[in-house]
């Protein structure tokens, strides 16, 4: 083989390896899509149920410097849970709010309202307080959907 006719057949591989990847999906493109697409949690809770997901990693900050949490005291009002619940609800980053069921009955009227998917809200129980299935209003919407004959 001549020295021409090596670089031609390395031509034309690197012609041909620069074809197949442009039809494959780039990597960096890929995560870039994956992150545009995720969401934060948001979390109202009390102070044990937000220190274990804090120390699990899901506190952040937006660009405001608000956090995606609020950490429920004795001294904290409805006022304000219900004002931090709505300012979590509004965030565009925002895909799923965990609220203990305890905190969820004083903002119960909030929560039925909230019809949007996106955040989803979810009770979850805390230490203090066990889960109630009977206050859930989201598990009542879902039982809602089916009926019980079509289960069978």
């Amino acid at each position: 083989m001549t020295l021409d006719e090596f670089y031609d057949q390395e031509m034309k591989r690197n012609v041909e390896e620069q074809e197949r990847q442009k039809n494959q999906p780039n990597v960096e493109t890929m995560s870039k899509v994956t992150m545009a697409k995720s969401h934060l949690m948001g979390l109202v809770g009390d102070e044990d149920t937000c220190t274990a997901f804090l120390l699990g990693g899901i506190g952040e900050l937006n660009d405001k410097r608000e956090p995606n949490f609020l950490v429920v005291k004795k001294d904290t009002t409805i006022g304000d849970i219900e004002s931090n619940l709505k300012r979590l609800m509004a965030r565009k980053d925002i895909g799923i709010i965990l609220i203990n069921q305890h905190i969820a009955n004083d903002v119960r009227h909030i929560i039925e309202a909230h019809t949007a998917p996106i955040p989803a809200l979810l009770e979850i129980p805390s230490k203090e307080h066990p889960y109630d299935a009977a206050k859930d209003s989201i598990l009542k919407r879902a039982k809602g959907m089916f009926n019980v004959d079509e289960m069978r």
